[in-house]
């Protein structure tokens, strides 16, 4: 059975736990370690019993505490060539091993298999992830899906999706316009509008589980991720999850 959780999401930290059996991987770690244990042990968890990191790209958000987590715990990480290079990853004596951003590979039980994306990293991917019968895919960090991201993450069994933002809130937000238009542009981030969009053009058919996650603190609110989602599956927003930066999203079994 697969079965997924989170530690944290949102632009203080992520991290993405899943589980298949005896195998566990996290997908980024930009929490620091002690709070990655902390919010493991919340979980039922401890740092061994994790077999591998999977890291999405080099913001400090994804990557802060990958380097330290490895250190401590002998935790293996997986990451492409070029984020391994730009969060220096690559310089460190940590068990690295670096992955084709377009190559499956598996980590015990759980198939894997990277997706690269539009988004302002040296070499972003994203995740989809799989028992053999059913399919998680992790989508975050990308400013505007391509017709390969479409193809990759139709026909899921579950689906963490960003909703970093509401358009208009971040238009009348705090941020200097520089970052409103890095945050919501092509390289940038989704918006919820955009989020229901690229869920509309998806194969949705077999979908179990759907979370918003990556939600800014400053330019959404929940309720306005779960209406938007929502309002593509037809469904009463409150089965819309939501991962949380303080609390994260415990356990979703995915049958």
């Amino acid at each position: 059975m697969l079965r997924f959780a989170s530690l944290a999401s949102g632009s203080a930290g992520n991290a993405l736990l899943v589980e298949c059996g005896s195998s566990r991987i996290l997908i980024d770690c930009g929490l620091g370690p002690r709070l990655a244990e902390a919010r493991l042990a919340g979980l039922g968890l401890s740092p061994a019993d994790i077999d591998a990191i999977l890291v999405t790209h080099e913001h400090d958000d994804h990557v802060r505490g990958v380097a330290a987590f490895s250190r401590r715990h002998g935790t293996r990480v997986f990451v492409t060539w070029g984020t391994a290079r730009a969060a220096g990853l690559h310089d460190l004596a940590l068990p690295v091993t670096v992955i084709d951003s377009h190559a499956g590979f598996a980590v015990g039980s759980l198939q894997v298999q990277p997706v690269p994306v539009p988004h302002d990293a040296r070499e972003p991917v994203q995740y989809v992830l799989s028992d053999g019968a059913a399919r998680l895919g992790v989508l975050t960090d990308i400013g505007a899906p391509t017709a390969h991201v479409q193809s990759a993450f139709s026909g899921l069994s579950a689906l963490v999706l960003e909703c970093n933002h509401d358009a208009a809130m971040l238009a009348h937000g705090p941020y200097p316009s520089w970052l409103k238009q890095r945050v919501g542009g092509a390289l940038g981030h989704l918006s919820n509008a955009q989020a229901a969009d690229f869920l509309g053009a998806i194969d949705r058919s077999r979908l179990q589980h759907l979370v918003a996650a990556h939600l800014s603190a400053s330019n959404n609110r929940p309720e306005l991720a779960q209406a938007a989602l929502a309002g593509v599956m037809g469904c009463d927003p409150a089965w819309v999850g939501v991962a949380d930066q303080k609390t994260g999203l415990d356990w979703r079994e995915v049958r």
